[in-house]
């Protein structure tokens, strides 16, 4: 019965954390990972370092998400969606909320020890970070709550995570480098943000009837739909554009293998308002981005093997 137990507690846990959005730290980190690589400034202690410290303040953000949104009632007319642990008193709040906290002490000591190994950028990279991590779903102005969820996510998952990743591994970089690590980023930060408007388009009733404001709530179920295939598109627009200009090797662009299955969601996105269809594209969604980023990685590499050769 205690083993029973114990299982039961780690699966509520597993819940609460949300690893099938841990794509969000994985692909950027991977992207920074091989860009160092083919730089020659690529650091392992220090990539894993870094890589653990983001994902815990994701898994901090994710259960401040799980404790906020409980709170203010946003889970309460939902009928599906991630965590909901509180919801369906698998976790208590206070346990929630003390994980968030020891999750974001140790991200934060993590980021502390990074920076005294590192440079000041990032100070402004690890501070954006946490902030956002706190006020997605907390605070007096919550980011998801009033609109800026999608570019919140886009901007820290998807620049802010590779440049950091590269500059904890590299604090000389140049800033012409900076400036082309964004462009690299462009694709994951459109791709990421689609997961993130998947979630809102599947809880656009639920979140109305709370008063919670994403983009989909605000301008509606055609806007929101149009907003996805923009996003999906977008990934795949920039990655093109960025390979045209020289940033991305051509080999990345492996992830046109997976071009069908990003068109087969765009469909389910554009056709149904079944909560559950909803629910399993928003997965397939997140399927998607940790597959975009994964080929873009493998394709660099493919890249990297053929010149050393």
């Amino acid at each position: 019965m205690e083993m029973n137990t114990q299982q039961s507690k780690i699966n509520a846990w597993y819940l609460a954390l949300r690893p099938r959005v841990f794509t969000a730290t994985y692909v950027p980190m991977g992207l920074a990972g091989i860009v160092a690589l083919n730089d020659g400034v690529f650091n392992a202690t220090v990539f894993l370092l870094a890589l653990v410290g983001t994902l815990l303040l994701q898994s901090a953000a994710n259960l401040i998400n799980e404790y906020a949104d409980y709170r203010r009632g946003a889970d309460r007319l939902k009928e599906a969606g991630q965590g909901m642990t509180i919801k369906h008193k698998i976790l208590e709040p206070r346990s929630v909320l003390y994980g968030a906290v020891l999750t974001t002490a140790a991200g934060c000591a993590i980021g502390l020890y990074l920076l005294s190994q590192s440079g000041p950028l990032l100070w402004l990279i690890g501070i954006g970070g946490v902030f956002v991590a706190i006020t997605y779903t907390a605070g007096p102005f919550p980011l998801a709550y009033n609109g800026l969820g999608e570019i919140a996510v886009a901007v820290f998952m998807g620049p802010a995570i590779i440049v950091g990743g590269y500059y904890v591994m590299s604090p000389e970089v140049s800033q012409t480098r900076i400036g082309e690590l964004c462009l690299i980023s462009l694709p994951i930060a459109f791709m990421v943000a689609a997961i993130l408007h998947a979630n809102n388009i599947r809880d656009m009733d639920a979140d109305r009837a709370v008063n919670k404001r994403t983009l989909a709530v605000i301008f509606g179920i055609r806007v929101a739909r149009a907003e996805f295939v923009c996003l999906v598109i977008g990934a795949y627009v920039a990655q093109a554009l960025v390979v045209a200009l020289g940033l991305l090797p051509p080999h990345t662009l492996l992830t046109l293998i997976i071009l069908p299955e990003a068109l087969r969601l765009i469909r389910v996105f554009n056709t149904s308002r079944a909560v559950t269809a909803l629910h399993q594209a928003q997965g397939r969604t997140a399927k998607l981005h940790g597959q975009f980023g994964l080929l873009i990685v493998v394709g660099w590499t493919l890249s990297l093997a053929l010149t050393l050769s």
